[in-house]
């Protein structure tokens, strides 16, 4: 992506994923300390939302979490499902851009009347109903996004819900978000090989596969909104356990950051036997054809997410579609009336 070249500049699509760059090197990781005290307090949280708002940023906290080894239950699920959960143990964070999602609503309206003090809103706007039905909220500095798929919000989100990690573990890991912003925009400007846009072009459905960090989870809901073609998210090695039996050989898979030990058997039954293509997108050289992307250590997943939304772009672009408007995906998927 360019924004000098009016191919990209003309989408409010291309210009917000640009401001992820500010986004991360101005975020300020000291505004969750005094939270990341109160949830150790607790033990116990619930990171939910739907869509964008939940994917990425609660996934990534997830792993994180767990390489980290810190002594507290992290979980997340739809809002509608938590509904049906005991949750008067835990704090809550609820995401929602609009601060009008239906589901997140009425789960914060509901542990509102369990009388669970610990229950937060994460959004991108002021005095909304989702602010009104929790204990304390906090507001993006990204602003409100005029394309319908989100993007710099969702980076801002996972940086949000990562900086709590920071505190409890006192790491230093703030200190790189000037790194990190470099590396993004790298990652968010850098030529793709033709041959992999034309792949993906071409291909009846586009997979993507790797951790289960909502990163290839994330870009499998972009590809639609973005694309406007099938995709589907493969986590760890569910691409060579079964679902081979229905692809088809003009499709296309992404494996992000695919681990060593796994690369061989993607060849042997996606390549090899499907005869479909398979790409890495990786920050190292692999035995697949791979799209190399700049090393941030630990911060790896948001360089892995920009990559993916640069890629999505040319492909729309090759579809010649209007990158900022799908003809049936909304900005709130569903929204709280009144």
């Amino acid at each position: 992506m360019n924004l000098r070249d009016q191919k990209y500049s003309k989408f409010a699509l291309v210009q917000e994923m640009m401001d992820t760059i500010d986004v991360v090197r101005k975020f300020n990781a000291d505004q969750t300390k005094n939270v990341a005290e109160e949830i150790q307090s607790v033990g116990k949280l619930l990171l939910t939302g739907e869509g964008s708002s939940r994917i990425f940023p609660a996934k990534n906290a997830i792993r994180k979490a767990l390489r980290a080894g810190i002594d507290i239950c992290i979980i997340t699920d739809g809002s509608r499902q938590a509904t049906q959960y005991d949750l008067s143990k835990y704090t809550v964070f609820c995401a929602s851009n609009s601060g009008r999602t239906k589901e997140v609503v009425l789960l914060a309206k509901q542990l509102g009347s369990i009388g669970n003090k610990y229950r937060y809103a994460l959004t991108a706007n002021e005095d909304t109903l989702l602010e009104k039905e929790c204990t304390k909220s906090f507001v993006l500095t990204c602003g409100w996004e005029q394309a319908v798929a989100a993007t710099k919000s969702v980076v801002e989100q996972a940086l949000f819900y990562e900086s709590i990690l920071w505190h409890l573990m006192n790491s230093k890991t703030a200190l790189r978000l000037q790194e990190l912003s470099s590396h993004l925009e790298t990652a968010l400007t850098m030529s793709i090989n033709p041959a992999f846009i034309k792949a993906a072009t071409n291909a009846t459905t586009i997979y993507f596969a790797g951790y289960n960090d909502g990163v290839a989870e994330e870009l499998t809901l972009k590809t639609n909104e973005i694309t406007r073609r099938k995709s589907d998210y493969l986590e760890g090695t569910y691409a060579v356990h079964g679902i081979e039996e229905v692809m088809d050989s003009s499709d296309v898979v992404f494996v992000i950051d695919p681990i060593e030990e796994e690369i061989q058997k993607f060849q042997e039954v996606l390549v090899d036997g499907v005869g479909l293509t398979v790409v890495a997108i990786a920050n190292r050289e692999t035995a697949l054809p791979t799209l190399i992307v700049p090393n941030a250590g630990e911060l790896m997943p948001y360089i892995y997410l920009c990559t993916g939304w640069n890629l999505l772009v040319e492909i729309g672009l090759a579809h010649g579609i209007n990158l900022d408007k799908p003809q049936r995906a909304r900005k709130v998927g569903n929204e709280f009336p009144g």
